[in-house]
């Protein structure tokens, strides 16, 4: 029921876009007003395309709250845990005697260590 109503939802937006962008764009919009004329004429088919808007809107948010009423109180069953990761704790390697030391600092002090002192400053760090 929820995959058909999702097709449902994507054809309302599909019409909605359409009948948008088949509208004139000389304002008015869902403000006009209606008129006596039919609707073969060309304010007839722009106001059969406001009501048409108009429709389609309410449609297009009454679904999105229903889809959401219905996607909020489905079932847990229906999560994939086919890709979880295994709830097994992973063993710690036994401790050692040396100190941790963190790779990026001892890469950081063996680049310092090995720099030279510019010509200028060499009196100034070696006393």
């Amino acid at each position: 029921m929820f995959t058909f109503l999702l097709v449902v939802q994507a054809t309302i937006a599909a019409l909605l876009v359409t009948v948008i962008l088949m509208q004139q764009s000389e304002g008015g919009g869902l403000t006009s007003g209606g008129s006596p004329s039919g609707l073969m004429s060309a304010r007839g088919a722009a106001n059969f395309l406001t009501r048409a808007t108009a429709v389609l809107a309410g449609l297009f948010i009454a679904m999105n709250i229903l889809l959401a009423v219905m996607a909020a109180t489905r079932g847990a069953s229906a999560i994939d845990t086919s890709l979880a990761r295994p709830t097994t704790p992973v063993s710690a390697p036994a401790p050692s005697g040396d100190p941790l030391v963190d790779p990026l600092d001892a890469a950081a002090g063996a680049v310092i260590a090995n720099q030279s002192a510019p010509a200028d400053n060499a009196a100034a760090l070696n006393p």
